[in-house]
């Protein structure tokens, strides 16, 4: 991911950390892992669309909400979630 560019609100990113005890610097992290899961959020796409990425940081598998603006990610929400351990799990199957 070499050139890839990732933002944030800092107000969101500190909220964030407090409910769900992951800063969005480490969020980003998730984007790495080879066996990452990309899935389109229908619920929160009324105005441009919002995604899912799962993918594994350390020890467990990390869900992070985005957007993507004009080629950079913006991360709008993460955390260590059981629905998507479950979805990143399924999906790599053939990987095991």
């Amino acid at each position: 991911m070499g050139k890839t560019r990732f933002e944030w609100d800092r107000a969101k990113d500190r909220a964030n950390r407090l409910k769900h005890g992951v800063g969005f610097a480490i969020a980003q992290s998730a984007f790495t892992d080879r066996h990452r899961v990309i899935a389109l959020d229908t619920a929160h796409s009324s105005i441009e669309p919002r995604y899912f990425c799962f993918g594994r940081v350390g020890a467990g598998i990390l869900t992070v909400r985005f957007t993507y603006r004009a080629g950079v990610i913006r991360i709008i929400g993460a955390g260590y979630w059981r629905k998507g351990k479950q979805i990143h799990g399924r999906e790599n199957q053939v990987h095991r």
